[in-house]
């Protein structure tokens, strides 16, 4: 999992056209409230709830057989909120691609789905400091037949690999030397597996994270996960790390979400909340990971 996770969001324009602003969940009140970021805190306060955006892809954020909201970001969103005097965490599902866009339209006020930061991104809208950060693996059948380690293995051994719609991976690949013609863009993880096991690629390339929990929905199934890398780009490496957005008109919003999670992290308390979703120690964000330092790569 390497720069959030997920790339360019090419969607993502389209939604935000194609809904109208009437549709908007925790949209505030007060258009001057609203321009000095003041707003939609208010409001959710005020309420006791707060909608966040996910894109129903474990162990990020999902339903479970029983219809919960749950993941690792929902969790946390849950805990933060809850200290912020917001009761109530209300989930909209939209597909990865769709999540800025629904954002700026005001369907929801966060998006909690383990959304990688980069440059991109940050472009579009503010991001919280990480929750997280991951590297990127491939799945692949047992044995790693065609020996895929790094995404330039991919083009050595003439692989189709396997990204999901708006990922990062799509983009490394194709920054890697990885031809058009061997990415293989897929909808969702589901649909990702199936490839995989009818042979129309060779590999899917995800966060470590991703995999992982993948393959435990397929226990007995004849795949693995690959020891987890960072790609490097230009001399530079692609660590990957996830965080909440917001708009860039909610400041204050983003400032108390901050402040809150800071307080999780010094008083150890984020561990506990993500690591019934394959976290670990591993994946906790050091002293020196901000968004501002992801936001530049």
């Amino acid at each position: 999992m390497t720069s959030s996770r997920r790339d360019f969001l090419r969607t993502a324009t389209l939604l935000a056209g194609a809904v109208p602003l009437a549709a908007a969940g925790c949209s505030t009140t007060d258009p001057e409230a609203e321009r000095q970021g003041g707003g939609t805190l208010a409001k959710a306060k005020q309420d006791g709830k707060i909608r966040i955006g996910f894109a129903n892809e474990a162990p990020y954020g999902f339903t479970d057989k029983s219809g919960k909201l749950t993941g690792e970001a929902p969790e946390l969103a849950r805990a933060i909120f809850k200290e912020l005097g917001i009761a109530n965490v209300e989930g909209v599902q939209v597909d990865f691609g769709g999540l800025i866009g629904g954002l700026k339209a005001k369907r929801f006020d966060v998006i909690a789905a383990g959304m990688f930061i980069n440059k991109e991104r940050c472009a579009e809208v503010a991001f919280s400091d990480p929750d997280y950060v991951a590297k990127t693996a491939f799945m692949v059948p047992k044995g790693n037949p065609k020996k895929i380690l790094k995404f330039e293995d991919a083009t050595k051994a003439e692989a189709n690999i396997g990204v999901l719609t708006g990922a990062v991976e799509g983009g490394y690949a194709e920054k890697l030397g990885v031809p058009k013609d061997q990415i293989k863009t897929l909808a969702d993880q589901p649909a990702a597996y199936e490839a995989l096991k009818s042979k129309r690629i060779d590999a899917i390339a995800l966060t470590r994270i991703s995999l992982v929990d993948l393959l435990s929905k397929h226990q007995g199934e004849p795949y693995e996960v690959t020891e987890a890398f960072v790609p490097v780009i230009d001399g530079k490496e692609q660590f990957g790390a996830g965080g909440f957005a917001f708009r860039k008109a909610d400041a204050d919003l983003l400032k108390a979400f901050n402040d809150k999670l800071a307080e999780f992290k010094q008083q150890n308390k984020l561990l506990p909340i993500i690591q019934p979703f394959g976290f670990s120690q591993a994946e906790l964000p050091g002293a020196g990971d901000t968004a501002a330092k992801f936001c530049a790569v």
